[in-house]
């Protein structure tokens, strides 16, 4: 389905980028990708990667430092190729009541999920303006576009992340760069690890499958958006809850 194509995936050492980086892979891309705080999970998921037969190559990256992800472009384009596939993966979570939520703790959500969002795709879109080819998939969560109990300022965060999509969507149109976002509803891992178990009991009433996702599941759809068999598919953000 992507045989042959250039991948580069942020945050690749969470649950949902490795299993977004193994799809890809499996599905025949040269996957590139980026990872700040878990160069041991990186490391160890490149090398089992490789020894399959996949190419596979990580980066250390801080998604927030425009001269790091500007100069990554670069450097990838020189080794692997030019990137037909962006995925913008990379984010935190915290679990705090809004009272709590200190300037600093919105600063750093805003600056990780959507300003980094922002950078990276700045920095890897210019090569596929010139070349007039593209795919680009933002991570949202089901958290950005449905009314839950989740923290203020990761919901606002999310919610960014379906404006984005939908206004970069329009002005890369005109080059053939498609732009979609998928927006999990809660995961078997991931930051859906820091859920109450109540709460996710609740999730689980209130979804028609009546279970968590995988992250694989996840993964798929976003290789299914990256590939051409979606290519009349453009600035939607795409829930993956199960049906809530």
């Amino acid at each position: 389905m992507l045989k042959d194509k250039i991948a580069f995936v942020t945050g690749g050492s969470g649950d949902v980028g490795e299993a977004i980086v193994k799809v890809l892979a499996r599905e025949g891309c040269k996957v590139a990708f980026s990872y700040n705080n878990g160069q041991h999970k990186a490391e160890t998921l490149e090398e089992n990667l490789r020894s399959s037969g996949f190419d596979v190559k990580s980066y250390c990256l801080d998604v927030t430092d425009a001269k790091a992800s500007t100069e990554l472009a670069k450097q990838i384009e020189e080794e692997i190729g030019s990137v037909d596939i962006l995925v913008n993966n990379a984010g935190i979570a915290q679990v705090m009541p809004f009272a709590m939520i200190e300037e600093k703790d919105w600063d750093e959500m805003m600056d990780i999920n959507v300003k980094g969002m922002f950078l990276v795709t700045k920095g890897f879109a210019r090569s596929m303006i010139r070349r007039k080819a593209g795919s680009i998939v933002n991570i949202g969560s089901l958290a950005g576009m449905r009314m839950l109990e989740v923290p203020v300022h990761y919901a606002a965060a999310k919610s960014a992340v379906v404006g984005f999509t939908t206004a970069l969507a329009r002005e890369l149109g005109r080059y053939n760069i498609r732009v979609n976002a998928v927006a999990p509803g809660m995961l078997e891992g991931g930051v859906s690890s820091n859920i109450p178990a109540k709460q996710q009991e609740q999730y689980k009433s209130h979804c028609a499958l009546s279970r968590a996702g995988t992250c694989k599941e996840v993964a798929e759809l976003v290789a299914f958006l990256a590939s051409d068999r979606s290519s009349y598919v453009n600035a939607q953000s795409i829930l993956v809850d199960g049906g809530i």
